[in-house]
């Protein structure tokens, strides 16, 4: 094979040759730097966006090494423009540096004095800075730090925040690591992630994203705040901590819509901290309770706006986001990055599951023929409607029958969007259903059954989403979905990932009606798992009935 594994091409894309000798060199040599956007068999696509560059920048790469990276693997010559416009973004990111002065506090510093001319100009930045103090540094009002670190990226002139962060108080918090210790992939995120000061650690759903959390909160050995998404998410946190490390159950408090609890670790929900009373977010004080050393968001992909907004105030505390997949439907990537840093760790979902850490996961979608009444009825349906009723389809039922029928002897998720239907599914397989209206207690009560294996099948609505231990579930049939969202399939594949005692595969099937939107939607929210290597295989539900 001549020439390297790389075709670098003019539109920023860049094409790796996963069978080339040098294929695993040049993905390690990229990787810092371009976004990987698909990646089935023989070809992986990377992409070159100005935030994937400002994100290598913030991890200490230079354009030389860019550069450098892109013709030493390149199988032909690289467009100069190309080389061109990779120096330039990357010289776009730290003209304008973020300092502590010690005369005057937080100050907006220019390496460049006609860019902070032009920025300092933009009304986007209106009530963000204070005077001018001299020809290159203007004054920055504390509280907006996290705001004009967002704003500033899009004006195309992202800051490079070197105003450091507070120790918070100190808390002694080790790992204890007996029975297990930490994977070689999980000490590189949270050394990366230390050395970075703050930002992100992207891991496949299974690979251990807690434990990386746990390893960052010992290194900081201070007060910690954990946002997660739901209390049953935050009581896991809370046990895998007591498990894992020094810190006791009395130094773990809950803040939830069930417990108000301020302790040294406090895990708190997104919910809670979103409640609004009369227009005004009441809970906001928790995040100046204590003087917290590090605050860890957990799946940090489901950021709710109103938590971007408080999080402005926190920068000056370390920041720590985990999730499985950056991808964000309303397209705030940048938000994550200017808010809680930029990507410090991405590790491959196949690379993972190659090293035996994730389960090895078969993707099929069976595709069922709506009867000639149910077709009429969705060719009649306002447009709004119609993916509802597509996705809700009654001849769906005896399809997850069948499939249910099939895995018998495995531990089964079906999950879905729309509650009426599952109440159905509920009826026809005789499985209990867990749903947003369910208590948490009586969650725990199925979760933990299902655990211990008394309960084989269990059909879950939107909650099932994320943050859910259910290590032994291997099978997942999904009926209905939020429309495409690709982050929900990532995570609805991640409930079967837990790598299973006797190497099983785990199997995770869509089941959607042909002819209609459901099946565009299907092939949108695929999108993210073809490009970590996953794929799908279209099967007819007439076979499904027949096995």
């Amino acid at each position: 094979m001549t020439g390297g594994p790389l075709i670098v091409q003019s539109d920023k894309t860049l094409l790796l040759e996963v069978d080339h000798p040098d294929a695993l060199a040049c993905r390690m040599a990229i990787a810092p730097f371009a976004e990987l956007e698909r990646s089935p068999e023989h070809v992986h696509t990377y992409r070159l966006t100005p935030l994937g560059l400002w994100n290598a920048r913030a991890a200490g790469h230079d354009a030389e090494g860019v550069v450098d990276a892109l013709l030493r693997f390149s199988r032909y010559p690289v467009p100069h423009a190309l080389l061109v416009d990779v120096a330039e973004t990357m010289d776009r990111y730290g003209r304008l540096q973020l300092l502590n002065d010690p005369a005057h506090g937080l100050v907006l510093r220019a390496l460049d004095r006609a860019v902070l001319v032009e920025v300092v100009k933009s009304k986007k930045l209106a009530g963000m800075l204070g005077g001018q103090i001299d020809a290159d540094t203007v004054a920055v009002h504390p509280s907006e730090r996290g705001r004009l670190k967002q704003a500033l990226l899009k004006l195309g002139w992202p800051a490079e925040d070197l105003a450091g962060h507070v120790d918070g108080e100190a808390h002694p918090i080790q790992l204890v690591e007996e029975g297990w210790t930490l994977r070689s992939y999980q000490r590189e995120a949270v050394d990366h992630f230390w050395a970075g000061g703050s930002g992100v650690v992207v891991l496949p759903c299974g690979a251990g994203k807690t434990l990386v959390g746990a390893a960052a909160m010992a290194q900081a050995s201070a007060t910690t705040l954990i946002l997660v998404t739901n209390t049953v998410a935050g009581r896991q946190w809370k046990r895998e901590l007591v498990a894992r490390t020094s810190l006791t159950e009395e130094e773990i408090g809950e803040y939830s819509g069930e417990r108000k609890e301020i302790r040294p670790v406090t895990i708190a929900t997104y919910q809670v901290l979103t409640t609004r009373r009369g227009g005004v977010f009441t809970h906001l004080d928790l995040f100046g309770a204590r003087d917290w050393g590090l605050v860890i968001y957990d799946e940090v992909h489901l950021l709710p706006a109103p938590i971007f907004r408080f999080t402005a105030d926190l920068q000056a505390r370390r920041r720590l986001g985990l999730t499985a997949t950056l991808v964000r439907e309303d397209g705030r990537e940048g938000d994550v990055f200017s808010l809680i840093g930029p990507k410090r760790y991405d590790a491959p979902w196949k690379d993972i599951e190659a090293q035996g850490w994730i389960a090895p996961a078969d993707c099929t979608e069976v595709r069922v023929t709506l009867t000639d009444a149910e077709r009429m009825a969705y060719a009649t349906a306002e447009a709004e409607e119609r993916y509802r009723m597509a996705a809700t389809a009654r001849t769906k039922l005896p399809v997850v029958k069948a499939l249910v029928d099939r895995h018998r002897d495995d531990q089964i998720l079906v999950i879905g969007a729309y509650l009426d239907q599952l109440q159905t599914l509920g009826e026809f397989l005789d499985a209990p259903v867990v749903q947003g209206a369910t208590t948490n207690r009586e969650r725990e009560r199925l979760f933990d059954a299902f655990r211990q294996g008394t309960l084989r099948t269990l059909v879950i609505s939107r909650v099932g989403n994320f943050s859910i231990d259910l290590p032994e579930a291997a099978v997942a049939i999904q009926v209905s979905g939020t429309f495409g969202s690709r982050q929900e399939e990532a995570q609805r594949l991640g409930r079967v990932l837990r790598p299973k005692a006797d190497g099983r595969q785990a199997h995770f099937y869509t089941v959607v009606s042909r002819d209609t939107i459901d099946t565009e939607y299907a092939a949108h929210r695929q999108r993210f798992l073809t490009e970590q290597g996953y794929a799908y295989t279209i099967v007819d539900a007439d076979d499904v009935l027949a096995y």
